[in-house]
């Protein structure tokens, strides 16, 4: 009873991940797509806990110890994995990628007991997490540069390699699937063709892999930063005030004037200007001159121009004196010559 019910979820998962996968959806997010992606896992979740209840597989077996039609359920983890990393809830993201690393992983070390494939088996954890125990700093020099050059140049060869072999697999599959699916081919073709979906699945795995621990390098990076940028704990931004825009006058007649043209926009006098910062703190030591209450800005000119002359000397009185008897004898606007000719 559990064999026809295993391969039935099993059935459900591969057929969810082939309709994600051809890309007919509008949007990854969108809520059809997402539930699929939870349809699908929860199928492949109770699948793999039955797998583990049978026992199908060991590690310490051989591949011709395990029955050709139970090869396909070596498939489970790689599709949880992958349907893991359909997931697009960002702010779980860090933990869908561990999740996805994870299932790729264990699929990963399970064909590697079975001699499934040539390769080499990826760390348990992240890149990230094995480089902080390292005790001794990275060489520096030329030959660690020649070092670092072959490893790219290999690693470059590697994926070249492994894309050219995963487009010779994908071409075999596609034409074996027809006569598997209708029930024409015998054992032996039916084997064949579950370990060709499991070396295919071997190589996406392993760029799923790579894959994955770039992407949580800068996801683990931009976290870090996000503390460092995060201000103390109860510490409070300072606010400014803004200050409202004005017209800044000579005198009160010029403040009246420009105040008319102006109805929305305030005007004041310097005068009134400093008087107003003195009372924030915000121009402290620069002296307002007082005044007497109900005298205008123009008899304090007065007033003040008269001291001036009663304390300065007699030449200035002089100048004073000799500038009004011109006046006397000259009208306004004398020698104005700009406006005529």
């Amino acid at each position: 009873a559990e064999g026809p019910r295993l391969a039935e979820l099993l059935a459900v998962g591969q057929r969810l991940w082939e309709e994600l996968e051809s890309g007919t959806e509008p949007s990854s997010g969108a809520p059809s797509v997402q539930e699929k992606v939870r349809q699908g896992l929860e199928a492949l979740q109770r699948a793999a806990a039955m797998v583990e209840q049978l026992e199908l597989f060991s590690e310490n077996e051989e591949l011709e110890e395990v029955a050709s039609s139970d090869l396909r359920y070596l498939l489970l983890p790689a599709l949880q994995g992958s349907l893991t990393m359909k997931q697009v809830d960002m702010s779980r993201r860090l933990e869908h990628l561990e999740s996805a690393r994870a299932h790729f992983w264990r699929f990963l070390k399970l064909c590697r007991s079975y001699g499934l494939g040539t390769f080499q088996l990826p760390p348990a954890t992240t890149s990230l997490d094995t480089e902080d125990n390292t005790e001794s700093p990275s060489p520096r020099g030329p030959a660690a540069t020649q070092s670092s050059l072959m490893s790219m140049a290999l690693s470059r060869q590697a994926k070249i390699e492994r894309y050219n072999r995963k487009k010779e697999l994908e071409n075999r599959l596609a034409s074996m699937r027809s006569c598997v699916e209708s029930g024409q081919a015998d054992e032996d073709q039916i084997r064949e063709f579950y370990i060709l979906q499991i070396q295919k699945w071997v190589n996406t795995s392993l760029e799923e892999i790579e894959s994955i621990d770039q992407e949580m390098v800068i996801l683990r990076s931009r976290g870090t930063a996000k503390l460092v940028r995060a201000p103390p704990h109860g510490a409070s931004p300072r606010v400014r005030t803004p200050v409202k825009p004005f017209i800044l006058t000579r005198n009160a007649a010029q403040a009246k004037v420009f105040g008319a043209g102006y109805p929305s926009l305030p005007t004041m006098t310097v005068d009134d200007w400093y008087e107003q910062r003195g009372r924030h703190g915000v121009v402290a030591g620069l002296g307002v001159p007082q005044r007497t209450p109900g005298v205008t800005n123009e008899e304090l000119e007065k007033q003040q121009k008269e001291k001036k002359e009663e304390e300065d000397d007699e030449e200035t009185l002089q100048k004073a004196r000799d500038w009004d008897d011109w006046k006397d004898t000259h009208p306004r606007g004398y020698g104005n010559r700009q406006n005529m000719g």
